[in-house]
């Protein structure tokens, strides 16, 4: 059964000459602009090509010069069907056929069947077909300066939208935590009592709080270190700090987290102290994202392995889990600000993505890096962790600078 492969952008076109030509035994391919018509051609291998000269995308003359230009499909026939278009320019650049709009619906089947057998127009003249194809060349390449142009402006564009978004994500940040702070203040005088006697259900309220501000101070530290992922640059308060000390209070900040879901924590932690110098506040903020993004993909009841040792030039970290573990394919882009394998509003685990982001730059403003293993293959503490495992690495000193 021949295929024909018919590019066109109305959708009546289509169907009429979809019924015409399964009626005579073709098998039909559509698509409705020129760039879906190369694809469709590259990968369908069709008989025969039906194209209409004004189409959008590429029109119908750049669709038919470039499959031309594609070895498989240089022997196809390529007829262009259009109400407005030059014959000539057509059969110029390529087209072993032309037939005009609206066309004869007895005659249109047996019309196809004879280019498929082998049927070619030819142009009134050599020097015609010479001058038709040098203007149709002139026009394409105005095609592609406008085109490039066009391109020009959306990245001039979004670059500017790109500037807005850090700048509004800066200040927005600013501006949440300016109220915040008083409210963290008060709430810890409440809690502590300084402010008089509390009774049992005051506390347990007021506690409630404490977590919920405490949750929200955490997203307004992500969305300022936002900002530093958008403009390339993180700035770093370095200073000496224990890394497993460090370790330790990451892990103790999700410990309630784990502790609700119902899973198991194991811990193999090199014998202390591990001192080091760098930023331990941003430092810690890693390792948590780390700790909670293993506590989000693990199931009730599951395990979450955490690590500690020393390397050549620093430390690791290794945060391992009995999750499902992440699909290979989507091993590097987790790591991408934003991006989350699940993103759509009814997703099951919250979160905007940005975390993996966030601690990757950490470790490497630490002389460091951060990378993923799934499916893992770690055992900690006898606890086997075939899930994802992620390795945080720093520096025993980190540099005092980092670009990008």
């Amino acid at each position: 059964m021949p295929r024909i492969l018919h590019i066109e952008d109305d959708a009546a076109n289509r169907l009429l000459v979809r019924k015409l030509l399964t009626a005579a035994g073709h098998e039909v391919v559509d698509a409705s602009d020129g760039l879906e018509g190369v694809k469709l051609a590259c990968s369908t291998n069709p008989d025969l090509v039906l194209v209409d000269l004004n189409i959008p995308g590429l029109n119908g003359f750049e669709v038919t010069l470039r499959l031309r230009g594609e070895p498989p499909l240089r022997g196809v026939p390529i007829v262009a069907i259009t109400a407005e278009g030059d014959r000539d320019t057509s059969l110029a650049v390529g087209c072993t056929g032309f037939i005009q709009k609206p066309i004869e619906a007895r005659s249109f089947a047996s019309l196809i069947s004879r280019y498929l057998r082998g049927a070619r127009e030819m142009p009134s003249s050599a020097d015609l077909e010479e001058r038709m194809l040098r203007e149709q060349s002139q026009r394409i390449v105005g095609h592609l300066e406008e085109k490039i142009a066009e391109l020009m402006a959306a990245n001039a564009r979004l670059r500017e939208l790109g500037a807005a978004r850090t700048e509004f994500y800066r200040n927005i940040s600013h501006e949440l935590a300016t109220p915040l702070t008083p409210v963290v203040g008060y709430i810890k005088l409440l809690i502590d009592e300084e402010l008089g006697p509390l009774t049992k259900g005051q506390n347990k309220a007021l506690v409630a709080m404490d977590g919920c501000v405490k949750r929200l101070r955490s997203i307004l530290d992500n969305l300022l270190d936002v900002t530093g992922l958008e403009t390339g640059r993180m700035r770093f308060a370095h200073r000496d700090y224990d890394f497993l000390d460090t370790t330790r209070r990451a892990v103790a900040a999700v410990a309630d987290r784990i502790d609700e879901r119902k899973q198991m924590l194991v811990e193999d932690f090199a014998r202390g102290p591990l001192p080091a110098y760098g930023d331990p506040d941003r430092l810690q903020r890693a390792m948590i994202h780390l700790l909670e993004n293993a506590a989000k993909f693990t199931p009730a009841g599951g395990t979450i392995g955490v690590r500690v040792s020393k390397t050549s030039a620093g430390y690791e970290l290794c945060v391992a889990d009995s999750g499902p573990g992440i699909p290979s394919n989507k091993l590097e882009r987790i790591f991408e600000p934003f991006y989350q394998i699940d993103g759509s509003v009814t997703r099951e685990h919250g979160g905007v993505g940005v975390g993996l982001a966030i601690a990757r730059k950490t470790s490497r403003g630490l002389g460091g890096e951060i990378r993923v293993t799934s499916p893992a293959a770690e055992v900690i503490e006898r606890a086997t962790l075939r899930g994802s495992a992620f390795y945080l690495t720093v520096a025993r000193r980190a540099p005092e600078e980092i670009e990008g």
